[in-house]
């Protein structure tokens, strides 16, 4: 806001300034951003992109040692078993989603609903294994609700 007594106009108040070269940069400009690498026992990291700790977003890779925790405290899984693990879980993701997308357009609707879901499951995952999985859907999504 300004002062009372300062009035500027309104072309003065729109101009930008550019950085000429001969602008000293803070010295938070000229050092490079580090990750903060977790692996050197309380040191940093000092690549710029840490091959241990880059993160990967399309992967469930993280998920899996948490749930192992929770199913049998002491076990671990190998790195050829996570990825194995990972690529089945894509794989059912994706073909639920498709099955989902197909039923929201034979509906002739451009939103996927939790019907939709529900259903692309029990098409997808045979017997059981769909019934299982949907009362599992259902009581995760009661737990989400009563931690809110």
């Amino acid at each position: 806001m300004a002062e009372p007594g300062c009035e500027t106009s309104s072309e003065e108040s729109l101009s930008t300034e550019y950085p000429t070269a001969a602008d000293p940069m803070s010295p938070k400009q000229k050092q490079p951003r580090h990750g903060g690498c977790r692996r050197g026992r309380g040191r940093g990291c000092y690549r710029l992109v840490c091959c241990h700790c880059r993160r990967h977003p399309d992967s469930f890779t993280t998920y899996f040692a948490r749930l192992l925790k929770h199913v049998h405290e002491g076990l671990s899984l190998s790195q050829e078993a996570v990825s194995v693990m990972d690529s089945s879980v894509k794989d059912i993701f994706e073909r639920i989603a498709e099955e989902a997308s197909r039923l929201a357009r034979f509906n002739k609707r451009s939103t996927i609903t939790t019907r939709d879901i529900q259903t692309a499951v029990r098409l997808v995952l045979p017997g059981e294994i769909g019934k299982h999985a949907i009362s599992e859907a259902i009581k995760a999504v009661i737990r989400f609700y009563r931690r809110k």
